[in-house]
């Protein structure tokens, strides 16, 4: 076994008889008015804070010994989410709630927009990165004032674990609740009304959440995947395309939502930009990638086996080892791939990265855009009309040019999908907005009242008002 084998753990589960109750407890408190307030809001978002300090490195061993997740990996694109979006909301707390003047339309009185919370919101999060995709909503759900509801992943139990021990010393449990477990938990949770469901995972969960939400017309944010297109033409530097392809694609082993899926090449530099890869993944991981503790494995078997099959029958440029006990495989790039193969069927989500060539850049973009919407959309090149063609002429949730992932880590901008990969987003104000309710007020005085607006509605009065429209 490698320095980085897995360490399987029962999955904690919390009592299914007391969801339902939970639920009613925090309504009772979110009734009350006690997450209303912004001294509340701060507090609870500084005691965030203080949990993912304080709690640090138990949850990078956590995630070490659920997937192998080294700590640099851990501390920065899991675990350090939390403390950026908490700074950001905490700086702009205020600002975020004051009412918002819309305008003033004559006679009518004086209008603005005001933000409510919604009330208790469930979050469901992903088990490839169990912290961040968790408790980063959660910032943006607490700034709107709301009580939460937190469904962790069973699929990494240590991590869910640290979660749910710890978690609660730190928050108000009357306002907000760590439920765990796996499928059956989930569903009690999904037959409970909540005010606004965020769920991040895969369509076909997405859609079974949804549908749930459905039975109570309650609001949803997917944030889902697919297969994110990463094209690079002939006027790209090949050595740093190579570099940040690989990165974006091997971290984590490739278990990112928004890692590149497949590359389309152009044919006159395929060849070089495979020689590049190679290059990169000997550069971060050396020869023996399987004994490397900077390398992350997939998360369990049934993962392993799914991703492993995509491999076979392909021609593997470079890779393509496997090792089921270990739930290793190592970074592969596959070539000459049919757009039929199963690999180029679903979403990936494993260290598996096809090549297909493209003559040109219209030949990539039919391709993009004869399937479904993608999360992510990369484009390698220092051709500037090739970008605005990319940016005019594709849809996806988000866009990097000249680079991957690092569109995610500006909390600033939204984050979210669309058509299959999505719908609504968050990050930074985005989640604020996502869990509140823009109100619409008007406010009118008594010292003018326009009596023809009440009937009766005489001919001179209909007249006169259609003069005015």
């Amino acid at each position: 076994m490698s320095v980085t084998a897995l360490h399987p753990a029962p999955v904690p589960h919390s009592p299914i008889d007391e969801i339902a109750p939970m639920v009613e407890r925090l309504r009772a408190t979110f009734d009350a008015g006690r997450t209303r307030p912004l001294e509340w809001r701060r507090g609870q978002i500084e005691a965030l804070m203080r949990f993912a300090e304080e709690n640090g490195d138990a949850l990078v061993e956590a995630l070490r010994l659920d997937f192998g997740k080294p700590e640099l990996e851990a501390r920065v694109s899991d675990i350090g989410q939390i403390a950026g979006e908490a700074k950001l909301a905490l700086k702009n707390l205020k600002k975020w709630t004051r009412p918002e003047g819309a305008g003033t339309v004559p006679l009518l009185g004086k209008s603005f927009v005001v933000r409510d919370p919604l009330g208790v919101v469930l979050i469901i999060a992903p088990w490839n990165y169990p912290v961040g995709l968790l408790l980063s909503p959660l910032v943006g759900a607490l700034a709107a004032g709301n009580a939460v509801v937190l469904k962790p992943s069973e699929v990494t139990p240590h991590t869910s674990a640290v979660l749910g021990e710890q978690l609660p010393k730190y928050l108000d449990t009357d306002a907000i609740a760590i439920v765990e477990g796996g499928v059956e938990e989930t569903t009690a949770l999904l037959e409970q009304r909540f005010d606004h469901i965020m769920y991040t995972g895969n369509g076909h969960v997405g859609k079974i959440v949804m549908a749930a939400a459905a039975k109570h017309l309650t609001p949803v944010t997917l944030e889902l995947g697919g297969k994110s297109p990463c094209i690079v033409d002939r006027t790209a530097d090949l050595e740093v395309t190579a570099r940040r392809i690989a990165w974006g694609k091997f971290m984590n082993a490739g278990q990112t939502c928004i890692a590149p899926d497949y590359l389309l090449v152009d044919e006159a530099i395929e060849e070089e930009l495979i020689r590049e890869l190679e290059k990169c993944v000997q550069q971060f991981y050396g020869g023996e990638t399987k004994d490397n503790p900077d390398y992350t494995r997939v998360v369990n078997e049934r993962h392993h086996e799914r991703v492993a099959k995509l491999i076979e029958g392909e021609e593997v440029a470079f890779g393509g080892a496997t090792d089921a006990e270990d739930c290793f495989i190592e970074p592969t790039v596959l070539r000459n791939v049919s757009p039929d193969a199963p690999v180029m069927q679903d979403e990936i989500f494993g260290p598996v990265l096809p090549v297909l060539r493209t003559k040109n850049l219209d030949e990539a973009i039919d391709f993009i855009t004869a399937r479904e919407k993608p999360l992510a959309l990369y484009l390698f090149s220092t051709d500037e009309s090739a970008e605005q063609r990319i940016l005019s002429e594709t849809s996806s949730g988000g866009v990097c040019i000249n680079g991957t992932i690092l569109q995610i880590g500006n909390p600033k901008m939204p984050f979210g999908g669309v058509g299959p990969s999505g719908m609504g987003a968050y990050h930074g104000r985005h989640s604020f907005e996502t869990f509140s309710h823009r109100k619409a007020v008007l406010r009118r005085g008594f010292r003018f009242d326009m009596k023809m607006m009440y009937p009766p509605y005489t001919k001179a009065r209909t007249r006169l008002v259609k003069k005015m429209l």
